[in-house]
């Protein structure tokens, strides 16, 4: 019974939401109200407690979470605003005449980067609207861009995701983002073929440019893992998909000569000038420089309960280091303070929704935490599966971001979960947990918000939205089975990894 109990918390929002197409907010809020109840009524947690739950789960939200998230969009906003993305966006398009490489440099190269500096959509929305363009059928430009939307998310929005991965967990978020990188390493090499097997429905043509697009994934996942493993979790994305991006152009330039005529790049600087200090800021006070990070890691504690409190960074918290490189950049850019302050408030005026969401999800992923429920799932699965539980892990992931559209809120769901679990079974508790960051790639990219996300870039696409999920949903299983079956070969060495 008290399974069944634990269960109902998820099971209401896989219904709400994949079934009853509600609103992500109305699911979300009404699934925190259902669990508070639960909670009073079926575990030993008092009113006091299950409250101060609650207020935990909000604090992490808005601290942790929403802060990022407001200041990655912000930026993003801004560089609409200036021109720079549609001036980014032109320049690639000129990159080559050969359709097969413009996808693989719009959707896994410029859409991993525009999923490391915002997330939430914008990166299927931005290059299935340029695929359509191009004249690419509006339903496979919108395939395209879900699938390419999956291996690269892990890092999205500076490292969201892991970052709260690791503080729902309490695992130090470095080795988690190793963890997480070397689990997506293959993956990240074979989603460029499945690009352009799904775009040509060829072998052949597959064949034809083999070489480009082993490149392709090669080169972002290893320049991935070794971002992750030397300097955490912000970069790797950002780092990984300029540097693919910079290698394919390499290549196609060794094949055209004229392009460099075809981009101008005195005109590019200040349209990229913001994200190049987004990196510079969040390079230069990480840990690889541990003088700087020390001396700027000024810490504001949140106490909500004796025992209940929220850690804040100020000045090393993404959030504030985005908000810093998207002022500077947009001063050069002659964007003056008051109109960029207009543009903020914009930006949180639109985020009012999702702060509101994402608070909800962590305050009901919190009390599942304090009244045990999460715990009663865990036991469960362990006893049901024992030693296969690690095969099904990922699909936990998939599970939570298939609900609710989100990485992150997947991880805030499931992230204790999968460490209980790797606790009861013995195991590498790093690699289980990182299978749940995994696992939630894949479950993005059939979520009711990114469907509704892939529809919307197109008035031919409106309305369609369950031809997409007919048409995506095959590759999404094709992708998840790989993760699974990957992630469990390799975990049974993943005993002897240490980081």
């Amino acid at each position: 019974m008290q399974v069944i109990i634990s269960l109902l918390p998820i099971v209401w929002l896989v219904i709400t939401l994949g079934v009853f197409k509600w609103p992500v907010i109305k699911a979300a809020t009404s699934g925190l109200l259902i669990t508070f109840v639960l909670a009073l009524l079926a575990s030993d947690l008092s009113l006091k407690l299950t409250t101060l739950a609650t207020l935990d789960g909000v604090a992490m939200g808005l601290v942790t979470i929403s802060y990022v998230v407001i200041s990655a969009l912000f930026s993003y906003n801004l560089s609409v605003y200036s021109g720079g993305i549609g001036k980014i966006e032109a320049a690639l398009a000129h990159l080559s005449q050969d359709y097969r490489i413009l996808v693989l440099i719009l959707c896994w190269s410029f859409g991993a980067f525009l999923e490391s500096v915002a997330g939430f959509g914008i990166a299927v929305a931005i290059p299935a609207g340029m695929l359509i363009s191009m004249g690419v059928k509006p339903l496979k430009a919108a395939s395209v861009s879900l699938l390419a939307n999956t291996a690269t998310t892990a890092f999205g929005a500076v490292g969201l995701p892991v970052i709260t991965l690791a503080d729902v967990t309490k695992l130090n978020v470095q080795t988690l983002a190793t963890y997480v990188s070397i689990e997506l390493l293959l993956a990240c090499i074979l989603v460029p073929f499945l690009l352009i097997y799904l775009l040509t429905e060829s072998w052949k043509q597959v064949f034809e440019l083999w070489q480009f697009i082993l490149v392709s994934g090669l080169t972002y996942g290893v320049v991935q893992l070794i971002i992750a493993y030397f300097m955490g979790s912000e970069l790797p994305t950002i780092v990984a998909s300029l540097v693919t991006l910079l290698v394919q152009i390499l290549l196609v330039k060794r094949k055209d000569n004229s392009i460099s005529k075809k981009i101008n790049l005195i005109e590019l600087i200040p349209a990229v000038l913001p994200f190049i200090l987004i990196f510079v800021l969040v390079l230069v006070t990480s840990p690889v420089f541990p003088t700087i990070n020390q001396y700027l890691n000024i810490q504001l504690i949140f106490t909500i309960y004796p025992k209940v409190s929220q850690t804040f960074n100020l000045l090393t918290s993404p959030g504030t280091l985005i908000l810093i490189a998207t002022v500077i950049g947009g001063l050069t850019q002659r964007i003056s303070l008051q109109e960029q302050g207009r543009i903020l408030f914009k930006t949180i005026q639109s985020s009012f929704k999702t702060v509101i969401t994402i608070c909800a999800i962590v305050g009901l992923a919190k009390i599942m935490d304090y009244s045990g429920m999460t715990t009663n799932l865990a036991d469960f699965l362990v006893t049901s599966l024992g030693p296969i539980y690690p095969l099904v892990a990922p699909i936990i992931g998939a599970l939570g971001s298939f609900a609710t559209g989100s990485n992150t809120s997947s991880n805030v769901l499931f992230g204790e979960l999968q460490l209980t679990s790797a606790k009861d079974l013995a195991v590498n508790k790093y690699w289980l947990v990182a299978s749940n960051m995994a696992g939630s790639t894949a479950g993005s990219m059939l979520s009711p918000q990114s469907i509704a996300v892939a529809s919307a870039t197109s008035k031919q696409l409106r309305g369609r939205e369950g031809e997409i999920l007919a048409t995506s949903i095959k590759w999404a299983l094709i992708y998840l089975g790989f993760i699974c079956l990957s992630l469990f070969i390799l975990g049974l060495t993943s005993q002897n990894l240490h980081f």
